[in-house]
């Protein structure tokens, strides 16, 4: 018995606990998220000056909801390789202020679209991070120069010791909570940072209770992982060989890694799209998730999420057992249907899969809504999830 974790790329994290009556050859009862979320990357050579401003160029990552980014206060965030004496430091970075802005055009000098923003992301999508003329007061000549000399000041290091920069334009607003009733959680990047919260307090709470792990047969663990948004074919993605090395890991025997694989079972947990009030009509008219009423079990005859009967199944039973609520999810037939990274791992692996989810407005908005009383349903249920289904799934028969 024992809990452990390890990260790849400072961006996904996995960790896990081994039950006190695990054997080899046993399963592992997992849960997975992802932390990424849509944002501006900025470029490798960034620096661009019009009119007298200096800007920032970026890359869009993800498939963002890009005309809510205009107007907000930006800041940025991410990653800092840095020279300190004769090693090299991989170092995280927020700046807490707000650095950024992407203007929108007045309405007068854009009377004909009718309010209607419209932009191309290649051009109009960057955003200002300083005059030239205060710029030059500054000793900088162009962006390159600012950002690394704030950077270097966040870091308390030289300039000349920044080796390599991995940057993002970010939301600079803090999550609140909101409603008159105080029933919401207004945030950046709640898919799917909420899920991934959810997902490692379960574990967290699940092993709190020795007593509980020591009569435990199977591995408990949550997954993290990065790049979901742009498909997850990276090296620390859903869709790499980080699943199949930790059973591996701790099964240590080829022979027993596919009996472990097929007793095992995975927990997808992504956010999910509640009903939005003013366009009802977007929904299923039988499938219309809501706020307040529970975790989403997503399904999709083609595969696009990677519930079956009886990976639902589990967590009914679970739920039930429990009284806490579940609500189900089908995209209407007239609409693409989005994916996670349940039907990655499931055809990778062949692990049992069922895909889930808390219901928000606003996804892939720089500005997203959730429900506060969904976020402690769901790490009640992923926890018992943790602590059940292993008896569970012993007393289901299948024919």
């Amino acid at each position: 018995m024992g809990k452990y974790y390890f990260t790849r790329n400072q961006s996904t994290i996995c960790a896990f606990a081994v039950g006190g009556e695990y054997k080899q050859g046993n399963g592992f009862v997992m849960i997975g998220a992802h932390t990424d979320s849509p944002n501006l990357k900025i470029k490798p050579k960034f620096s661009a000056e019009a009119e007298g401003y200096l800007q920032v160029q970026i890359e869009p990552y993800g498939g963002g909801l890009w005309t809510t980014w205009f107007d907000r206060d930006l800041t940025i965030a991410g990653r800092v390789i840095v020279k300190e004496g004769d090693k090299y430091q991989s170092k995280l970075l927020r700046v807490e202020r707000p650095l950024l802005r992407i203007p929108t055009l007045a309405v007068h000098l854009d009377r004909e679209s009718g309010n209607k923003l419209e932009f191309n992301k290649q051009t109009n999508l960057f955003p200002i991070l300083a005059t030239s003329i205060q710029a030059s007061l500054n000793d900088s000549t162009d962006s390159q120069s600012v950002i690394s000399k704030l950077v270097a000041s966040e870091l308390k290091c030289k300039v000349e010791d920044i080796r390599e920069l991995e940057l993002s334009v970010v939301d600079s607003q803090k999550s609140v909570i909101g409603g008159v009733f105080n029933e919401f959680i207004f945030s950046p990047r709640l898919d799917n940072l909420m899920m991934s919260f959810c997902s490692i307090m379960a574990l967290i709470e699940a092993t709190k209770d020795d007593s509980i792990l020591k009569k435990e047969k199977n591995v408990w663990n949550t997954f993290l992982f990065d790049n979901e948004e742009v498909g997850s074919q990276t090296s620390h993605g859903a869709a790499s060989p980080m699943v199949n090395e930790l059973v591996k890991r701790v099964t240590r025997s080829p022979e027993l890694f596919e009996i472990a694989i097929r007793k095992s079972f995975l927990v997808s947990a992504d956010m999910a799209h509640a009903v939005h009030p003013n366009y009802r009509e977007k929904h299923d008219p039988q499938h219309k998730p809501q706020m307040h009423k529970g975790l989403v079990i997503k399904h999709n005859a083609n595969q696009r999420y990677a519930t079956t009967a009886q990976t639902a199944f589990f967590l009914r039973e679970i739920a039930a057992r429990h009284k806490l609520q579940l609500q189900d999810f089908v995209v209407r037939n007239d609409s693409l249907c989005g994916s996670t990274i349940g039907p990655i791992i499931a055809g990778n692996t062949g692990i049992r899969t069922v895909d889930v989810g808390n219901s928000q407005l606003s996804m892939h908005s720089i500005r997203e809504t959730c429900a506060t009383s969904d976020v402690a349903n769901a790490i009640d249920l992923l926890k018992f999830v943790f602590q059940e289904f292993t008896e569970l799934d012993e007393k289901l028969e299948i024919q």
